[in-house]
């Protein structure tokens, strides 16, 4: 930045014109001062000159009357010589050479022919001409002390008059110069910093003079082009910032929409056709292709374009080995430039993005971001999806393992049984042992009617399920259907609303007590059923279910053995231990605890991470 020379400073002339005014004061104080002290002794001098003439009068009067010898002659002649050697005519004479002439010629008068007159014998008219020719002298010199004294008081008025009009002229001219010097720059740059307060950094000042007001202004315009310069400068980067944010909200929007879209449509499969359409949209990048294939595979399954482009050709590569393989690496050619973006999740490869830009052109930051990011939320997507099938696969084999459990508990030993009695009655049939057949007649009508019954109660347990209202809601809908089956009074006492049981644990616990109470119903012979679901202080899960029938016989094994059998083995699947034993007071009491598995789970995970921190100490 170059300021311009300062010829003359506004302070440096503001100073001169100052002290021009106080220098011109100071000397019309000095001038006025120094004829005031000329006049000083004017008035004086005028005064005793005028005593001149009445002393003249009076000793010529004294000698016409005769009284030259008289004390007051002398006292009046010797106060007359007084008067002319009188001081004040010592600096008038000094520095007015015409008064010292009339001074003089009065003196001369008054010595050579005043003097003689009266001490000579002259006739009254004699004396009386003498003494007016003295007299007349007299009156020129105070005349001419009068006139130089009235000529000081006009120069005194002079000066006072000079010096008035040139402190006019000279404070005009300062007002003059302090207003076109001063004022109007100051005016001017006043109204500049208000345009360039209001925004408009186009404005400059027009040149000035050389001074600070110059500099000031130059500074103002160097400043106002800064300013300009750094506004447009921001304004870009601001519209640059728009833009990019308009961008991430774009960007970030079309991600939540694909995860939404993803989560909810999951299990019925992803709409890939409209994702990749988004994305081509939102990256502006046209030629972008999804490859889906399986893991072992080496050829795409599926291959999709964006809806803009659907005309293109899709890639018509048999093997696609190189794409698998290049992970991560950018492929350039005078022709294109190639990204590729893997579906990978948990060492499963699900297909890969494949971009393409003409030319030398590559994508920019975000856009390799955003691919990237879709690209891990079709893998998480396609992995769920392969998750839960495997879920389901899981549950079949599952639901069939448990059903063939079911089977070969209840069924299974009741068929065996019944092939047992039929190789008895063979044997009974063969020995015509009437009595052995219809033992074995009795056993095998009481074994049909067990496992037409066990094959209801599997019916029924295989159509159990636990729905939306969790275990509460299945334990509700079986006492309701148990009471309209027997005359039972069932209470049911459920105290879990805080706990969160697994769909396993829930299923567990609703056949263990379906079995229970139908064993109740069926041989307890009792009026009342009580079960109760609670939550002990030891954090276990509590189940008692208690009747007020008979008791159970000495061997229970013969009342129900296979119910028995698979309750105990439910409750062992649990990690729980069931009891069943009769009351003193009547009655049969069916007692089982378990830990839930988040309890379980809870205390595996503290003791790895005590584990850990032993480690870690030791």
């Amino acid at each position: 930045m170059k300021f311009p020379q300062k010829k003359t400073s506004i302070v440096v002339r503001i100073s001169l014109a100052l002290a021009c005014i106080v220098l011109l004061g100071m000397t019309t104080m000095l001038i006025s001062y120094w004829i005031s002290e000329k006049a000083e002794n004017d008035s004086l001098a005028i005064n005793i000159a005028g005593s001149l003439r009445m002393q003249s009068y009076k000793i010529g009067l004294m000698s016409i009357d005769g009284n030259l010898n008289a004390v007051t002659f002398l006292q009046a002649k010797s106060k007359m010589d007084d008067t002319w050697k009188h001081p004040v005519f010592d600096r008038i004479r000094h520095e007015k050479p015409r008064i010292s002439a009339l001074y003089d010629r009065a003196f001369l008068n008054w010595q050579e022919h005043v003097i003689p007159a009266i001490h000579s014998a002259h006739s009254n008219l004699d004396l009386q001409r003498i003494l007016d020719q003295q007299v007349l002298l007299l009156d020129q010199l105070v005349t001419a002390i009068q006139v130089d004294a009235e000529q000081k008081v006009r120069s005194f008025r002079l000066v006072q008059i000079i010096a008035l009009f040139t402190t006019l002229f000279v404070s005009v001219l300062v007002m003059y110069a302090l207003k076109v010097k001063v004022e109007q720059p100051l005016t001017t740059l006043t109204n500049a910093a208000k345009r360039i307060s209001q925004g408009d950094f186009d404005y400059r000042i027009a040149p000035m003079e050389a001074n600070e007001l110059g500099v000031l202004a130059e500074t103002l315009n160097t400043m106002n082009g800064a300013i300009g310069y750094m506004y447009e400068n921001l304004e870009k980067q601001v519209d640059e910032k728009t833009d990019a944010l308009q961008k991430s909200n774009t960007a970030l929007q079309f991600l939540y929409d694909s995860a939404r879209f993803i989560i909810e449509h999951n299990p019925e499969g992803i709409n890939f056709d409209e994702i990749i359409s988004r994305l081509s949209l939102v990256t502006g990048v046209h030629d972008i292709e999804l490859c889906l294939m399986t893991n072992a595979g080496n050829s795409p399954y599926l291959q999709i374009k964006p809806a803009s482009e659907i005309n293109q050709e899709l890639c018509a590569a048999k093997n696609c080995e190189k794409c698998i393989s290049s992970r991560g690496v950018v492929e350039t050619s005078p022709s294109a430039t190639t990204y590729r973006f893997q579906l990978n999740r948990e060492q499963r490869h699900f297909g890969l993005i494949v971009c393409k830009l003409p030319n030398t052109q590559t994508l920019s930051i975000w856009q390799e971001q955003l691919i990237q990011s879709v690209t891990d939320q079709l893998a998480i997507g396609l992995s769920l999806k392969t998750d839960e099938d495997q879920s389901r696969r899981v549950a079949v084999l599952q639901e069939r393992n448990a059903i063939a459990r079911e089977l070969h508990d209840s069924l299974a030993q009741a068929l065996s049984y019944l092939k047992i009695q039929v190789t008895r009655l063979n044997s009974a049939i063969n020995k015509e042992d009437k009595s052995t057949m219809v033992d074995v007649a009795d056993e095998l009508k009481q074994g049909l009617n067990n496992a037409y019954r066990q094959l209801r109660e599997l019916l029924t347990t295989f159509r159990l399920k636990v729905d939306g209202g969790g275990l509460k809601s299945a334990l509700d809908s079986t006492v309701k259907q148990l009471s309209e089956q027997s005359s039972l009074k069932i209470n049911l006492d459920f105290n879990l609303f805080n706990v969160p049981l697994t769909p396993n644990e829930e299923i567990h616990l609703l056949q263990i007590i379906r079995e229970a109470s139908q064993n109740a119903m069926h041989h307890s012979k009792g009026d009342a059923l009580l079960i109760q679901l609670k939550q002990n202080s030891d954090k276990k899960i509590a189940l008692t279910i208690e009747d007020n029938g008979v008791g159970m016989p000495e061997a229970p094994e013969k009342l129900n053995h296979y119910g028995l059998a698979i309750m105990n083995e439910r409750g062992k699947h649990l990690g729980g231990e069931l009891k069943i034993q009769n009351k003193l007071d009547g009655g049969v009491s069916v007692y089982f605890e378990f830990f839930p598995e988040f309890i379980v789970h809870r205390n595996k995970n503290t003791i790895a991470v005590t584990d850990i921190t032993s480690t870690q100490e030791s």
